[in-house]
């Protein structure tokens, strides 16, 4: 809806403005950036941290800029005298009960507050350190809290409750004891938290971050008896030359494959692959699904943030779920059972390590179920009469974040931007354009509604792309004719959204035939390992960047892909085949918080 504009001065320069715009976007009109610690456009704005004020003619107090809105004939000032000692003193205050780890923190460069401390010209606070602080909480697999480097700011609660609806942490205690924390202080593992890591991505500071797992990684890429193999998520390449300070939405994939293998990584495969070979999966599950009465809808399962949020809140609708692995953990199956056979190598000393855009795929690494290559030799060894190998390993070692990557690679010296472009291994390297756009919300439904649709039709599709599946709007819906039939489908990103869809589903009322849920705003390009402060013009960019990489490719459908075909010519036999459910297909459970 659209409001009458109003006229308002700012720093003596008029401008007409939105009167429902806050005044910290009513002064960027006017090219004066007003900073904040506490404000996050959609995402947080309740006037905490004190540092956004400006000076109002005629208010007797300073005005925080993020809570208020313009009015007309308004005279502001961004930069008085007045305003600038307000702002130091605020943030002198976060700083007297701050660390001082500057140089060795994982935020280091990206740190909000002391980027803010340099700008106003602080070296340090003139106020007593007067708090003490518990330990870090790790007790995830995704994530670690750290309340020494939290300023209280609240991103990482609104985040959590209004895009999320997860509600696993909130303010507690009042004054100087306020801090932010998990219900009764057990822990994120003890409450509802799905590990999607968007916390992580809002966070100003060092207080909420993914737990860092690189250093593991580059001790094993120095290890002589072991055999390093990596794969890429899609979303990977449209972002991590952002995190190494590119423009945001830099297609980099073939300069991320040389910094790999600059790394040290034997091979570097294309969890793209996988997401063909998933497509492959689903796809005929559905049909299947569709065909003999199964339940409906099928909903996705490829988002393992978005699983927790399912087996947490709404476990009596798991048999609506795939039974699909994520592309992740079906490139871990197949590289320890397919891979490892072919090339000889003893699966005991092959790691798999993936880049991930998401800090819930380390968890999922770790569920207990995902160690299927691990199950399928012993079962193998005892059908040959062999001695089965005693080390037990899950199909992925380590999954690490977009910005972990970017860690290593600067560690490294490694300047990825004058690499040459280089190729992604073969066997299990090739991928289609289908599965470049599992990366953005809607690519996963467009993907297998390219399949679906050619393997029912028995034709080929008249138009590849699938446009009411695009963008980022919360929830998308379409009606897709299909073999007689027509196809409903919803697309749902951030678990808010998601809700709506799922409330309807369990109240009788849904009538679609398949689902597509990721847990984070924008799907994986917004996902909590990505590089942080995220907001809509750089998702826009991550996500234009993956659809110019579909474009690109010679192929644009799963089926279509060679490797895919080969792999279950091979060794799989058939989609939805007994191997295929033993090595690629899981169950879930509810999880009791």
């Amino acid at each position: 809806m659209e409001h009458k504009h109003i006229s308002i001065s700012v720093d003596g320069k008029k401008i007409d403005v939105d009167p429902e715009m806050n005044l910290i976007e009513a002064c960027a009109m006017a090219g004066a950036k007003i900073p904040s610690l506490c404000f996050m456009k959609d995402i947080s704005s309740n006037a905490s941290c004190g540092v956004c004020v400006v000076e109002v003619e005629g208010a007797k107090a300073l005005v925080r800029s993020c809570v208020q809105k313009p009015v007309e004939g308004m005279k502001i000032r961004t930069a008085s005298p007045r305003v600038m000692g307000a702002r130091r003193t605020a943030v002198e205050l976060l700083l007297a009960n701050h660390p001082t780890d500057c140089l060795s923190c994982i935020r280091s460069g990206s740190c909000e507050l002391r980027i803010m401390a340099e700008t106003l010209g602080l070296k340090a606070s003139r106020f007593p350190n007067l708090k003490k602080f518990p330990p870090p909480d790790t007790s995830t697999e995704g994530l670690v809290r750290d309340d020494s480097k939290c300023i209280l700011c609240g991103r990482c609660v609104a985040v959590c409750a209004e895009t999320q609806s997860v509600h696993a942490i909130a303010f507690a205690g009042r004054g100087a004891r306020t801090r932010v924390t998990s219900f009764m202080d057990k822990g994120l593992a003890n409450s509802p938290c799905i590990q999607c890591g968007q916390c992580s991505v809002v966070c100003p500071t060092a207080a909420i971050t993914e737990k860092d797992q690189s250093s593991e990684v580059m001790a094993a890429l120095a290890d002589p008896r072991l055999t390093m193999i990596i794969q890429t998520a899609p979303a990977i390449r449209a972002s991590l030359g952002e995190a190494l300070g590119m423009p945001p939405g830099s297609l980099v994939t073939g300069k991320m494959v040389a910094a790999l293998r600059r790394l040290g990584f034997a091979k570097v495969f294309d969890t793209q692959f996988t997401a063909d070979l998933t497509i492959m999966e689903e796809g005929t599950e559905f049909i299947n699904r569709v065909q003999k009465g199964g339940t409906l809808p099928l909903i996705t399962s490829c988002s393992p943030g978005w699983i927790n949020f399912i087996e947490t809140f709404y476990p009596e609708l798991l048999g609506h779920l795939s039974s699909c692995k994520s592309p992740q953990q079906m490139f871990g199956a197949v590289a320890k059972t397919f891979y490892a056979q072919r090339t000889g190598i003893d699966p005991a000393s092959l790691r798999v390590v993936s880049i991930m855009p998401c800090t819930a795929k380390k968890g999922e690494a770790r569920r207990p179920e995902m160690d299927s290559a691990y199950r399928w030799w012993k079962e193998k060894a005892q059908k040959e009469g062999k001695r089965a190998g005693s080390d037990h390993y899950q199909d992925v070692d380590w999954a690490i974040t977009t910005r972990e990557l970017a860690r290593m690679i600067r560690q490294s010296a490694i300047d990825m931007e004058s690499l040459p472009e280089e190729n992604f291994d073969s066997s299990l390297g090739e991928s289609t354009g289908a599965a470049t756009i599992f990366g953005n919300t809607g690519g996963v439904m467009e993907a297998a509604l390219r399949t679906v649709y050619e393997i029912l039709e028995g034709k080929a599709l008249p138009q590849t792309d699938f446009l009411p599946v695009r963008g980022l709007q919360g929830i998308k819906t379409a009606e897709v004719p299909v073999a007689g039939m027509k196809v409903k489908v919803a697309v749902a990103h951030g678990l808010k959204n998601a809700r709506t869809l799922l409330d309807d589903i369990a109240a009788g009322k849904s009538d679609y035939h398949f689902i597509e849920v990721m847990a984070c705003p924008g799907g994986c390009i917004g996902g909590g390992g990505q590089p942080v402060l995220p907001d809509l013009q750089k998702k826009l960019a991550r996500n234009k960047s993956l659809y110019m990489e579909d474009l690109r490719l010679p192929e644009r459908k799963s089926h279509q892909n060679a490797e895919v075909s080969a792999l279950y010519k091979e060794f799989l036999g058939q989609p939805a085949g007994h191997l295929s459910h033993e090595l690629l297909h899981t169950h879930y459970k509810a999880r009791k918080v």
